[in-house]
């Protein structure tokens, strides 16, 4: 998708993405080794009842379905941050999960070449229960803007 493409109250959906208990070990393994991500025996004794995936990993495929769906192609370039991130419930081995992108707003800025994306990311599991959202910026560039006052 593209700049133009994008306007306040767009909604965009995409999955479901399947994860797997393979995956949350190697991820966990390498980047978040906490024993509610690694251990099978001690997570199923623990609070949450078995394995669970690292949040990270968890914006990691949030950040992949925007990819894959909305971002790629476009001449998006960055984000100057996120406002806030939330990790609302645990994913699990099998969970499958859905994105939900929602526009808050889109502006231009001052010198016309950047197009300015606030929105919120959400994941979905199965169930209906989200378990993952974040707002934050993203920019654009807007090549075949005139300079403003042009």
């Amino acid at each position: 998708m593209q700049f133009q493409d994008l306007h306040a109250g767009l909604v965009i959906e995409a999955g479901p993405r399947p994860v797997t208990e393979a995956e949350i070990l190697e991820f966990a393994t390498r980047y978040d080794p906490q024993w509610f991500h690694i251990d099978r025996e001690r997570a199923a004794k623990g609070r949450w009842k078995g394995l669970i995936a690292s949040g990270w990993q968890t914006g990691a495929i949030c950040m992949e379905l925007m990819v894959k769906n909305v971002l790629q192609d476009s001449s998006s370039f960055g984000s100057p941050g996120m406002d806030a991130i939330r990790w609302l419930e645990p994913v699990r081995p099998g969970d499958a999960l859905s994105l939900k992108c929602r526009v808050l707003e889109c502006s231009v800025s001052a010198s016309g070449g950047t197009g300015v994306v606030r929105w919120t990311w959400q994941l979905w599991n199965q169930a209906a229960v989200q378990v993952f959202e974040m707002t934050g910026t993203s920019l654009f560039a807007l090549k075949d803007r005139p300079p403003p006052g042009a």
